[in-house]
This record gives structure tokens, C-alpha cells and sequence, in this order.
């Protein structure tokens, strides 16, 4: 979708993040602007490029937020990352889906609605489209905006985001199977499941990172 935006430094996550294609509208609480024209649209998130590092930060906050959850509980197989989706009801369901799809597809990690949120997702409308965010100090968002949602596939937006809040970069120039290539595909491309290499990629990143909190809790 967008760039991902650190309160401390602000950073680019690329707008293709909530690349989630597909051609049936989203009904949502508040009335969204007109959206743009599919071509402008996936033309934004294609040049809009991707920031490792921005990606890299929003993994890194959530991460610091889950070490105390670690030192607590040294033998977890999978941390558990809190979320708070109060701040998005029009999405309830999108969220909940995008929930379900990541935690049947990782081991080493679960997203579990509850409180003391690691990150929140909100709503809105925002002419960057729909983005995730960090505060650099182990909390963000992720923003779902009512326009983007309408034109693209919600889940697949949704998935998308969060797979930034997982460690995953953007790949404007992957195929449809790959939940990552965003806005690249095009349109019609409605998929919401991460393929095998993403689904490696994350478990992989947390396997390492459950490694690196227990050293640090050591």
C-alpha cells in the first residue's frame, strides 16, 4: 500500500503494501472518495519502490515489543503477536480472515486479537492509500483506506499489510501467487495467501528472532 512511517524517522514501505487487488467494492461505515482509475492506481504502487529497511523497522518494533513476552516464557515454540482491531471496524471481517489465513500458513509466529496490542490496525480515508507504520519504540498500525479497499480485493490488502508487520518486503514484479507483488499483478488478481516462499521466509525470520530474544534474555 504505502510507505511505512516511523514517528522517529519516517520511512517509505511502499504504497503497493495494500496491493490487494480484485474488483468488488467493500461496503464500509463511512462513504469513500471516488476511487482513481485502475491503471493510476497500480501505476502509484509499482513506482512508489521498496524500502528494506522501513519493512525491516516495523518487524524490529513489533519484535522488541515480544522480548519481555519471551524472557517470561523461555520455552514458547511461536510468539504470539497481539493485536487491536477496534480501530477498524468496517474491516472486522477482512481482518479476521487475514488472521486465519497467516496463522495456518506459519509456525514460528501467531496473531491473536487481545489486549495490550503489539499493533492496531485503523481506517479511513488517506490519498496514500493503505500503509503500515511504526513508532520505532515496539508499536504501529497498519491504516486501511476506504478507496483502496473498494477497488482492490480487501483481504487481500489486508493480508498484504500484515505481512509487513511479519518482516515481509514488497515484489512489485511477482506474480499473482505471491501475496507481496501488491498492485503488480494487476486488478483481477484477488489472491490472499502467501506462497511457499513467503510462508518460509516468515517463519525464518521469527525462528531467528525467538533465537536472538533468547539470547538477549539470557
Amino acid at each position: 500500500m504505502r510507505h511505512l512511517k516511523n514517528a522517529v524517522a519516517t520511512a517509505a514501505a511502499g504504497l503497493g503494501l495494500a496491493a490487494a487487488l480484485g474488483t468488488a467494492p467493500v461496503a464500509v461505515a463511512a462513504p469513500a472518495p471516488a476511487a482513481p482509475s485502475a491503471s493510476s492506481t497500480i501505476a502509484a504502487y509499482n513506482g512508489s519502490g521498496e524500502n528494506a529497511a522501513a519493512n525491516r523497522a516495523f518487524l524490529d518494533a513489533v519484535m522488541k515489543s515480544v522480548a519481555e513476552k519471551r524472557a517470561a516464557n523461555p520455552g514458547i515454540k511461536a510468539v504470539t503477536v497481539t493485536y487491536d482491531a477496534s480501530g477498524a471496524p468496517s474491516f472486522r471481517s477482512q481482518i479476521a480472515n487475514s488472521t486465519q489465513i497467516w496463522n495456518s500458513s506459519v509456525s514460528n509466529v501467531q496473531l491473536q486479537e487481545g489486549s495490550g496490542a503489539d499493533f492496531t490496525y485503523r481506517e479511513g480515508n488517506d490519498p496514500r492509500g493503505s500503509y503500515a507504520s511504526t513508532d520505532g519504540h515496539g508499536r504501529g498500525y497498519i491504516f486501511l483506506d476506504y478507496a483502496q479497499n473498494q477497488q482492490y480485493d480487501s483481504t487481500r490488502v489486508t493480508t498484504h499489510e500484515t505481512g509487513h508487520v511479519l518482516g515481509l518486503p514488497d515484489n512489485y514484479s511477482g506474480p499473482c501467487s505471491e501475496l507481496m507483488s501488491g498492485g503488480g499483478p494487476g486488478p483481477s488478481c484477488t489472491n490472499a495467501q502467501p506462497d511457499a516462499n513467503e510462508r518460509a521466509r516468515v517463519n525464518q525470520l521469527w525462528q531467528n528472532g525467538l533465537a536472538s530474544l533468547a539470547r538477549s534474555a539470557s
